[in-house]
């Protein structure tokens, strides 16, 4: 069986090409997944390279443009221009390769203008969903109140850290309206969550939905998180520069604790203290922002993540819209106490007050209340963490899935074939 991905990441490729890359880690582990059990080729944006090669038993294709710098700088206001250019490097792989099947990882991403153009079966991969995140993007923030404060109580030096959200807000419009064009013409997708299952019904009503788990990365797989609850309460998230991303909970809800006289660290990876989110929730909240207790981790490999995740007592996932984020996915994989928001579909992931607990997004009292449920019941966290690896254990199974996505590829690929 002859897979064709296209990707938004290099994948495994980012060693043979020595790109120094946090991303698409989950992306990689299914490729080590599913190496030795199809004939499995990759396409991928990539500005100043070209030359397709093997790596590992996987053929790579670097996507690499004419002009690519300029287009790099047109991509800002297009979100991946689009043009005869791309659709003929797209055609030339699909005609190199002579897949059974095409595998678009991602809706929002150009690769989805193969689905009326090309004469192949096409499944296409629900990561996020860029409709939904641009609905949410300002659900911490507060847009409106934001522009005035900015523009009339801060200092001119302010106002492009306000137009650079804004601007990843209308990248990120661009990108949901080409999710919307693609998803309408999608015959086959493959989801993880309800909550994407849903929207599905909704962006892609004739399409056949399927099934298909996301691998983690490998130190997920062989560390255990062991109870360490002491006087002083250490908590973790990994978390990113948006504001949808829930940092604004973070602040509020450390601020509770610490009034209330907690000895408290609150550790946050993914962000450091010069990115715009700081910046922006600084502006919020003025002398409420919290001024001890908030350690920025900035960004962390594999190994320094898994460190810090077992140095810690609970974790914490506080966005206003996920699909199945992998942080909380990684910390139930450890057997850590996890405390998650219950967006999109982390209500698929654990179950409330057996495997972890969920809360309303955008309740710092909530958050707050839940760390001192779980701070004063060890024992209980301890056996949430336990029954939460159980659960992460099945559903990241490697066979399982590998198994799994060889399924829908050969149903999909029979169907066409009738």
């Amino acid at each position: 069986m002859k897979i064709l991905w296209f990707s938004n990441t290099a994948g495994s490729a980012a060693e043979y090409l020595r790109i120094d890359s946090t991303g698409g880690g989950w992306v990689r582990s299914l490729e080590n997944s599913m190496r030795e059990k199809v004939d499995l080729h990759i396409a991928f944006y990539y500005p100043r390279y070209s030359e397709a090669f093997e790596y590992n038993g996987i053929h790579y294709y670097p996507i690499c443009k004419n002009r690519w710098k300029l287009r790099m700088f047109l991509n800002l206001f297009h979100e991946k221009f689009i043009d005869k250019e791309d659709i003929e490097i797209y055609h030339n792989i699909i005609n190199k390769v002579k897949p059974d099947l095409i595998h678009i990882h991602g809706t929002e991403n150009p690769f989805g203008c193969l689905i009326d153009s090309v004469n192949l079966p096409i499944v296409v991969s629900i990561q996020g969903n860029a409709t939904v995140c641009h609905h949410k993007f300002f659900s911490g923030i507060e847009r409106a109140k934001l522009l005035t404060k900015f523009f009339f109580c801060s200092s001119f030096r302010d106002i492009p850290f306000l137009i650079s959200f804004n601007k990843v807000y209308k990248r990120l419009a661009r990108m949901r309206d080409r999710e919307t064009r693609n998803l309408k013409k999608c015959k086959y997708v493959i989801g993880r969550t309800d909550w994407d299952f849903r929207i599905t019904r909704v962006l892609a009503p004739e399409s056949k939905y399927f099934h298909g788990d996301e691998v983690l990365r490998n130190a997920f797989y062989t560390n255990q998180w062991k109870s360490n609850f002491t006087e002083k309460l250490i908590i973790h998230t990994t978390n990113g520069n948006s504001p949808y991303k829930g940092f604004e909970t973070i602040c509020q809800s450390l601020s509770l604790l610490v009034n209330k006289g907690l000895d408290i660290e609150w550790r946050v990876a993914g962000i450091k203290e010069k990115d715009l989110i700081v910046k922006v929730v600084k502006n919020k909240f003025g002398k409420a922002f919290p001024k001890k207790g908030l350690r920025l981790l900035g960004n962390l490999d594999e190994k320094a993540l898994v460190n810090k995740l077992l140095e810690a007592n609970i974790y914490i996932m506080p966005s206003h819209i996920e699909n199945s984020p992998n942080n909380l996915c990684e910390a139930m994989m450890i057997g850590m106490p996890c405390i998650a928001t219950f967006a999109g579909g982390t209500g698929s992931l654990l179950e409330d007050g057996k495997e972890g607990i969920l809360i309303q997004d955008g309740d710092p009292w909530a958050m707050a209340g839940a760390i001192i449920q779980l701070m004063n019941d060890p024992t209980k966290a301890v056996e949430m963490g336990r029954k939460a690896k159980e659960r992460a254990l099945t559903r990241h199974d490697r066979d399982g899935i590998s198994k799994q996505y060889l399924k829908v590829y050969s149903e999909i690929i029979a169907d066409n074939h009738r």
